[in-house]
C-alpha cells in the first residue's frame, strides 16, 4: 500500500512519516493542479491518504511499512 499527500514543507513531512526510504515528491505551481493530482493518485488501487498534511505546493508518496507513520 502507498500513501500520498500534499504539503508545503516536504522535509518536515518526510520526518513526520518516519523518513521512508522510497519517498518521492513533486512540486506544483497552483493549488488546483495539486488537488487534481492528489485526487487522481488516491483513486488508484493501492493508494491511501490522510488529513495530516498542510498546504499544496508539494505532492509526495511512499510505501506504508511497519516503520512509517501515516
Amino acid at each position: 500500500m502507498k500513501y500520498a499527500g500534499l504539503t508545503d514543507d516536504p522535509e518536515q513531512r518526510k520526518v513526520d512519516h518516519g523518513n521512508p526510504v522510497d519517498w518521492w515528491q513533486t512540486r506544483f505551481s497552483t493549488e488546483s493542479v495539486a488537488r487534481s493530482w492528489e485526487k487522481q493518485i488516491l483513486a488508484k488501487p493501492g493508494y491511501r491518504g490522510g488529513t495530516g498534511g498542510e498546504g499544496w505546493r508539494y505532492g509526495y508518496t511512499y510505501t506504508i511499512t511497519g516503520s512509517t507513520n501515516q
